[in-house]
Formats: C-alpha cells, structure tokens, sequence
C-alpha cells in the first residue's frame, strides 16, 4: 500500500460517516481521479484484510469492516511500521526538501530534486518560495549557482536550530527498557551510529545531569540529545560552532558550563571523535535553556521568596494584559504564576541565544485549546516588548499549556450555579419552575430565589451567575439570560445544561446569513483576508488598520487548524459587537503550508464579557468534525448552511 493510500484509510477510520472524493481530494492536495485511482487500489488492498470501502453516489466512500479482528490484527502491523513512500502533500514535500537541503554538504540541483519528488519544476519553485521564508527565522540563506544548483548558507549554529526544528518535526516514541528516546530511527539513519551507540550517549547525559542535580523535562533531554547527536554529524562532516566572546559573554563561568565540560570529556570516548571546545559552549547553552533547578523541590512560599523580580515583572504584565484582551480573570492564580516562572527563567536563556525547543504537543495545543493559545500569544507579545525576545510557536504553546491548565482549576474550583427564576405567572408556575430546575441538575444549580420581571431593577446581582426566565427580558442584564417555557421542555432543559456545561449549542446567535458567502473562487490567503475585511467593513464600525492587525496575528502563528478550516481573527478586539464571517471555496488554497478552503474570521467585541471559551470550544468541535466540514462546504445557500450549523448538534461527538 502507498503512503497516500494509507492516508485516505486513516481517513476513513477516523470518520463517522463517509466521505466524499472531493474532501479527499482537496485535503491530500491531488485530482479527484487520482483519488478514485487510489480507492480502487485501496480497495483491493484490503479486499483479504478483513474490509473493504463502500461507495455510494452523490453521498461518497465508507470504511466496511467485514471481519473485525483479521481487520484489526492487519492495522496493528501496518501502523507500527513507517510510510516509505514519497511525500503525499504539499506540506510533506516541503519538509522533504528542506530536510535535504540541510543535510547535504554540497549544492543539489533543482531538476535531481524534481526527479526524485516525481514533481514539476514549478511546483518546486513554489516550495522553494516557502523554504527560504523558513530558513530566514534563522538568518540562513537559499543561494541558487547555475549549473550547480541549491545550498543552504548561514552560520553553523544556526543550521543546527533549523536542522533540529526541521528534520525532527514528527516525534516517535522510541521505548527500550528505562530509555524513551524520540527519533531514534532518523538519529541512526543520519549519524550512521548504532543504537547501541546513541543509547550509551543518552545514558552519558542523564548521569552527568543526575550527577550535578540539574533537573530537566524528559522532553528538554530528549532536545540536548538530538542537539548533541547533530553536533557530532556536523563535526564528523568538517563544521563547527564559531561563537565569539559576544555571543557568549561569560557563559564560561557558569556551572552548568562545567557540567556541558564533563558530558563532551565522556561523549568523545564514545564517539571517538573530537569536540572542539566552543561545543562546551554549545551544550552549556542547552543547559542554561532547559535547566528547571532545584526550585520545584521549594514550597511555594520559598520559592517566591527567591523569584527573580524582572521575571515576576514580566509575568506580571503578561497576566495583567491576557485578563485585559481575553477577560480570563487568572492573574490571581498563584499555581499558574509559579508554573510560569519555573518555565520562563530557563526559557528566557533560550530566548537570548536563539535556540528553539520542539513542543510535541504544540498542534494538539493549537488546535483544542485555542483560547489558551490566544493568551500564549499575548505573553510572546509581551515578552517582546518588554524584553526585545521573539518567542517562537512552541513556547507560545509552552506558555499555552499553564494558561489551559489555570483554565481547567477555574472549572473544578468554580461553586455551584446560582440562578434567579423570572416568572410572570404567579408564585406557583414559579415554584413549579424552580423545583423542576433543583430535580434537574441537583448539586449544579442553586435557585437562589424566585422574582417578578418589574423587580428585576432592584435585584443585586452580585451573587447571581445567571437568570432563567419564562418572559423574555430586553433591559440589560449583567449575568446570561435563559429563556424557557413555564412548563419546561427537553429543549428548555438542554438550553439550561448548555449554559452550565460551559458551551453555546449554536453558533449562528453571532453569524447573519448576509455574512455568509459560499463557493467563492479565491486562489491565495490574501485574496481571502481582503475580501473578508472589504465584507466586514461594509457591515460594521472597524478601524483603518483592521486588516493589518488579522495580517499581524497570522505572522505570530497560522490561524489554519487543519481539516481544511481556518480561523483568522484581529491580534486584539477590533469591534463593537461579537461577530463571526464565513466564507467558502470552490477550491482549497494553502493557507501557511495547510489546505483551506472553510474560512471563520472571527471578531469578538471589546471589553467583551461574553464567554470566549463558550464560543472557541464550540468553534473548535465544528473545525474537529470532518463530516460537518463537508456538509458545510456543499451548502448552496447560506440559509442551507446555517441549517446545517444549527441542526448538526456539534457537541453530540465530543
């Protein structure tokens, strides 16, 4: 089986329903001839694996399992393996190439490139665009010599960050008695070391680091490792490490330089190779970047004792500015203050000297904890101003991950709803109302007393999280309002588990259908942002620099979340109102390297106290659905495709 049909049965095997050759099509980046080439042979495929895939007409393929533990027995095996097979995406093609291009020692002419990749020169020339804005994040150069082709040039340290960045960008977990090392396949293909050898290097590290009590993530040892195994197939090639006394400053008087001393000493020995002595540096570097030290083992109160005050300064600010924009209410969150600590002091070493960090968690991150994302965007704005360091997208999810965490204490902390009943009936449809409610949701909902709509002016609502109301109420409210029948219904008592559970069934209360437009013929991101802005600015009041501020937010991070969606939106609030404007495509467009062609800009209102994770999660569950993806993207009219919104029941699969 081919690596691109291995992807169309994972498709399948993650859908819920079938899926049609178009989807296929526009998410793989290929014909759809090619796609139905590809399900034939797939078919076939599995015809003696215990499945097969059911095609209808008009409504597309389906996965069939027809012997259920044959079929299970064949993926056990399939998926343990690696695809071998060429690039099946554009955004593999472009991780292929760039991969190449770092570890080659000479030039490497475009047209072997293009044989190799069974891909045209055009095409390439397309990737090659992309290439050199990737390689700029670290000052590397793509220079292009007639009749000799490509080579990367730039300083070797700075080739080392890319090639750590690039050629490990998918993790394996590797697991070997009390060793778990992440990419050791690709370590051994490209070091030409044994396991053996890479195993006894990894067990060097951990002693030495064990030893001199420096503490680190398993993820930031597994950094060092690849970093020192770079290191070696770099200097075994003839390159090293030029640092100046200003780059380093006095880095040598660091402890952790002594450590960095004491690992190369023992790595010689077992590499027999030499290590010039600005790699000491080079690890020193890692050390002074990953160290966590021996503050976690401090009481919470020691450790504040000891905090460094630009740190708490800048953590501060970073707190004060996300409760600003984002209204989280987290800046009081004493965890979440010391996990950001213990995290920015070694980070901001990092920072300092440009080495970049693999978050492998980074698009699980960006893609279910968008909001959280959103505040680690705002602390790497921060940071830059405050301290003229660039954070790149994996501390942005770093610092996303204590934000999400702060997010989640907030729900299991957060007492039991309060609610008032409004109710113009009478004392007893009150009552009946209120007991209904407590049978309901016991231990959820408190009634914290019944009330007539003309009383409402005097209530306080200091203690009220949120009103249920059997007339509807049109004076503003400081708490959400939920309207229903006296005599509740299943839909009145699902609008009421909507509202506690923490999410909005629907979207459509911030989509219009004027702000709707389907199937437009757009070939590039550009094009999208413009007419979207042009759109949104005929409806609404919207600053000069709007389009500027969407165009500022994708260069920290695309605001693509795969599955052919993508979500721009202002670095800051820009409007009066929360809106959302939807656009779709007759044809996917790259999008930063990922297949788009279902557009969200979202715009949420400044100062807003709505729930912005209310209206991201639900944002998220409809970009996650596949199935409703598509619906959305046949949709012949926008009331179609509202309909198709509101009747999807997004939350029923998650």
């Amino acid at each position: 089986m081919r690596k691109r049909e291995g992807f169309i049965l994972q498709e399948l095997l993650s859908s819920n329903g079938p899926l049609t050759g178009k989807y296929l099509s526009n998410i793989l980046g290929v014909s759809s001839r090619t796609i139905r080439n590809d399900i034939r042979e797939l078919t076939d495929f599995l015809s003696n694996k215990g499945a097969t895939i059911h095609s209808t007409r008009g409504v597309g393929y389906e996965l069939e399992i027809n012997e259920k533990t044959h079929f299970n027995e064949f993926l056990k095996s399939y998926f343990s393996k690696n695809f071998t097979d060429l690039p099946s995406s554009p955004k593999e093609r472009f991780y292929d190439i760039l991969r190449r291009l770092l570890l080659a020692e000479g030039y490497i002419k475009l047209d072997d490139l293009a044989e190799s990749l069974y891909a045209s020169r055009s095409t390439l020339k397309l990737d090659l665009k992309e290439i050199r804005a990737a390689l700029d994040k670290y000052d590397l150069e793509l220079i292009s010599l007639p009749n000799y082709g490509l080579k990367i040039k730039g300083a070797e340290l700075n080739r080392r960050f890319a090639i750590s960045e690039y050629v490990f960008n998918e993790i394996k977990y590797i697991e070997k008695s009390s060793h778990n090392l992440f990419w050791e396949e690709q370590l051994t293909n490209i070091t030409h070391t044994s396991k053996e050898t890479l195993i006894k290097v990894w067990d060097i590290l951990v002693d030495q680091l064990t030893k001199n009590n420096i503490i680190m993530s398993d993820i930031a040892i597994n950094n060092l490792f690849v970093h020192v195994a770079i290191a070696y197939k770099r200097i075994k090639n003839g390159h090293k490490i030029e640092l100046s006394k200003e780059d380093i400053g006095n880095i040598d008087d660091k402890r952790e330089y002594q450590v960095a001393k004491k690992i190369i000493q023992e790595i010689e020995q077992i590499l027999d190779t030499s290590f010039p002595s600005s790699e000491i540096a080079y690890i020193t570097i890692h050390l002074l970047g990953t160290n966590l030290v021996n503050e976690t083992n401090f009481s919470n109160e020691k450790l504040e004792n000891i905090m460094e005050n630009d740190i708490q300064k800048l953590i501060n600010k970073i707190l004060e500015t996300i409760d600003k924009k984002l209204g989280l209410n987290i800046k009081s969150d004493k965890e979440l203050f010391i996990g950001l600590y213990l995290h920015l002091k070694p980070a901001i070493n990092r920072f300092r000297y440009g080495m970049n960090t693999k978050n492998p968690l980074f698009y699980d991150i960006k893609k279910n904890y968008p909001l959280a994302f959103e505040a680690g965007i705002i602390g790497a704005q921060v940071t830059k101003q405050e301290l003229n360091i660039a954070i790149d997208e994996n501390e942005v999810a770093y610092l996303a991950l204590h934000v999400g965490a702060a997010m989640e204490r907030k729900k299991l902390i957060k007492h039991t709803n309060r609610c008032l009943i409004v109710c113009a009936s009478g004392f007893g449809s009150a009552q009946l109302l209120r007991y209904r409610i407590e049978a309901e949701f016991p231990g959820q909902i408190e009634v914290a007393g019944t009330t007539e709509y003309y009383k409402l002016k005097d209530i306080s609502f200091n203690k009220i999280d949120f009103i249920i109301t059997s007339v509807p109420i049109k004076d503003p409210i400081p708490v959400p309002i939920v309207q229903v029948s006296t005599i509740l219904r299943d839909q009145d008592l699902s609008k009421v588990k909507s509202l506690i559970d923490g999410f909005k069934n629907e979207l459509s209360e911030f989509i219009l259908s004027d702000n709707i437009f389907l199937d437009k013929s757009f070939s590039n991101k550009k094009e999208v942002v413009n007419f979207m802005e042009k759109m949104a600015k005929n409806r609404y009041v919207l600053p000069d620099n709007y389009k500027e501020s969407i165009l500022e937010r994708e260069e920290l991070s695309s605001t693509a979340f795969g599955n052919l969606t993508a979500i721009p939106h202002p670095i800051s609030p820009q409007s009066n109102t929360t809106f959302l404007i939807i656009c779709t495509l007759k044809k996917p467009i790259d999008w930063d390297g990922v297949k788009v062609q279902l557009i969200c800009l979202l715009n949420v209102k400044k100062g807003s106290k709505e729930d912005l994770q209310s209206l991201y999660d639900t944002l998220v569950r409809v970009t996650n659905n596949n199935n409703l993806v598509q619906r959305l993207l046949q949709s012949p009219t926008p009331e179609k495709f509202l309909e198709v919104l509101n009747c999807s029941n997004v939350n029923s699969n998650y």
